[in-house]
């Protein structure tokens, strides 16, 4: 069988090893590439054209025509014609196609939303109620603590924080290597009450949580993976993604602002308050491991925004 006889669904599994691979995308990233090429699969079988050589730009401009008539938003579509452009790419490179059929897809640009910013002063009410919390040396409540002030000192992405080992602690120099979208890895300082925080979780709260582990009769047997991770969950493996969202998402239900209450909302904010404070934007862009200017941009359009409404608030002739 030659590999224009292969089936498609088996060229978009190859082609997602390759993004996964040898491109290094995120485990996220992949599984939005694998649901977009699915549904084009499915469109382009309803309309009999599931062959690769039926593949062409008609199909693919009448595959988002439908999207946008099932009233995704233009977010999801956008992605969708990127997934297909990323596929199309991939098929006339490796001697598939002659020609690139997505090469001239086009869809609508995404609505961009500022990104949601809490404020300096609410930050320093959240972190000093999970103080309190920690006070009675709980360890689950000394962990979550570390991970919050980590969070907002560093500007972590939240698969960076559950992703750290010990060994990518440097304590001495306040440091952390994280691994960011692409495998590229950064470091990041860290500020004195991050370091305490952290210090008082990795000296004795997270020992005791592999001792409560342990004793667990149930629990599974402590992998490699869970003894080297910087942050473990309550049964003693490597703490999670959900876990992480669920307890920054709680913690920011209350405060004010609209928009996503997770992780990223202590990442936008760390970066907004950074050059409220005059840091320069490639310093930031360093900082958050963007691999594009323009895409740490836009927190000086949330830094012009707050100029704005605290002008409007305060100057007299507003």
């Amino acid at each position: 069988m030659t590999d224009a006889d292969v089936p498609v669904d088996a060229l978009v599994d190859r082609y997602l090893d390759h993004v996964r691979i040898e491109r290094g995308y995120s485990a996220h990233t992949v599984a939005a590439y694998a649901s977009d090429l699915a549904d084009l699969l499915r469109f382009a079988e309803s309309r009999g054209a599931a062959a690769l050589d039926r593949l062409d730009l008609d199909l693919l401009r009448d595959w988002l025509w439908v999207s946008t008539e099932q009233g995704l938003a233009r977010a999801t579509i956008a992605r969708r014609a990127a997934s297909a452009r990323g596929f199309g790419a991939w098929l006339e490179r490796t001697g598939l196609v002659p020609l690139d059929p997505a090469v001239r897809l086009r869809a609508p640009r995404a609505n961009r939303t500022l990104p949601r910013v809490v404020s300096a002063p609410a930050i320093d009410e959240l972190l000093a109620g999970l103080q309190a919390r920690a006070a009675d040396g709980a360890p689950a409540a000394v962990r979550d603590l570390a991970i919050v002030e980590l969070l907002y000192a560093c500007g972590l992405r939240v698969s960076e924080l559950v992703g750290l080992d010990v060994d990518d602690i440097d304590r001495g120099n306040r440091t952390v290597r994280v691994t960011g979208k692409g495998g590229k890895e950064r470091v990041v300082p860290y500020g004195a009450p991050a370091a305490i925080a952290l210090d008082r979780y990795l000296d004795g709260a997270r020992a005791r949580m592999f001792a409560d582990a342990r004793a667990d009769a149930a629990a599974a047997p402590l992998s490699s993976d869970a003894t080297s991770a910087a942050f473990v969950g309550v049964r003693g493996g490597r703490l999670g993604v959900r876990s992480v969202h669920r307890l920054v998402a709680g913690l920011l239900r209350d405060l004010p602002g609209s928009g996503p209450a997770g992780p990223h909302a202590l990442r936008h904010s760390a970066a907004t308050h950074l050059l409220d404070g005059g840091a320069d934007l490639r310093a930031v862009q360093e900082y958050l491991g963007h691999a594009s200017l323009g895409t740490t941009q836009i927190y000086t359009h949330v830094s012009a925004e707050r100029l704005k409404q605290t002008y409007r608030t305060a100057h007299p002739r507003a």
